[in-house]
């Protein structure tokens, strides 16, 4: 997925920067967003957590909107938007957040291209087996 600071189209994935992290939306309209979480829930504990729609300002907490832009690859796979839209509120009250294996971003993904996963959690495995590769 590649990023942009364009206006995003309902469906599209959302994100913000929050410290060193991103926080993940799926983009209705501006009174719409559906989020697992909210950005600053870092600390709360997870059973607290849950899937909820919100305003943009919420979402945004005060950061930069960025929208996501679907590689060619990614294009193959996205669902429609109003499959993600459906997808993503009927997730709405929805728990079992885990910091490592079902957060904002394996949300997201799982909305749009009905798969769970997380580009930051990945990129951090690869760093560790790149170290561990390495140390041999």
């Amino acid at each position: 997925m590649n990023w942009s600071v364009d206006l995003p189209k309902s469906g599209q994935i959302i994100r913000t920067k929050v410290s060193f992290y991103y926080h993940y939306g799926i983009f209705v309209d501006e009174n719409e967003i559906i989020q697992f979480g909210l950005p600053d829930d870092v600390g709360k504990p997870a059973n607290e957590i849950k899937v909820l729609a919100t305003d943009i300002y919420t979402f945004l907490n005060g950061g930069i909107l960025e929208s996501g832009v679907p590689t060619k690859e990614e294009l193959k796979k996205i669902r429609k938007s109003q499959e993600i839209i459906k997808t993503a509120r009927s997730r709405i009250g929805e728990g079992g957040y885990d910091i490592l294996h079902n957060n904002c971003e394996h949300f997201v993904n799982e909305c749009v291209f009905g798969r769970s996963q997380s580009s930051f959690l990945d990129d951090v495995r690869d760093k560790i087996r790149q170290k561990l590769m390495n140390n041999k």
